[in-house]
């Protein structure tokens, strides 16, 4: 572990009180835990995508209208004109007309982010959003 480091910030009084709030609900134990989390969170955002040949992972999750015209065919066409980077999905009921969708991405970052970007867009989602992250892969002897 990394040696720890006092830093201090200003930050307005009505933030920092929503701030504290979150921490409380969030399972956080105090400020500066709940802090290393979300700069980390930020600096993998910023860093996942720099490097074209490391292998990124993406879930990205898909709330949508089932009736609108060809849109469930719309996302399983596209997983399989991918599957070289779609490893998983999974499909879930809401209600009648409702579904949620979770699809699992691996490769390459341009290439996860033109899937989960084409997929988001489609008209009759309501909802989407990707989650992005690299990974070092194990080496095993």
């Amino acid at each position: 572990m990394s040696k720890l480091v006092r830093a201090s910030l200003s930050i307005e009084e009505d933030l920092l009180q929503r701030f504290d709030q979150l921490v409380e609900t969030s399972g956080h134990e105090n400020r500066s835990e709940a802090i290393r989390d979300l700069i980390r969170a930020r600096l993998i955002e910023e860093e996942w995508s720099q490097n074209e040949h490391q292998t990124a992972v993406a879930t990205v999750t898909l709330v949508y209208d089932h009736s609108k015209r060809q849109l469930a065919y719309q996302i399983e066409e596209h997983g399989h004109q991918h599957h070289d980077v779609v490893t998983s999905s999974m499909h879930i009921h809401l209600s009648p007309n409702i579904c949620l969708e979770i699809i699992v991405l691996k490769g390459s970052p341009s290439k996860l982010t033109h899937v989960a970007n084409y997929l988001i867009g489609l008209p009759g989602v309501l909802h989407g959003k990707a989650v992005y992250s690299q990974y070092e892969p194990e080496v095993t002897p």
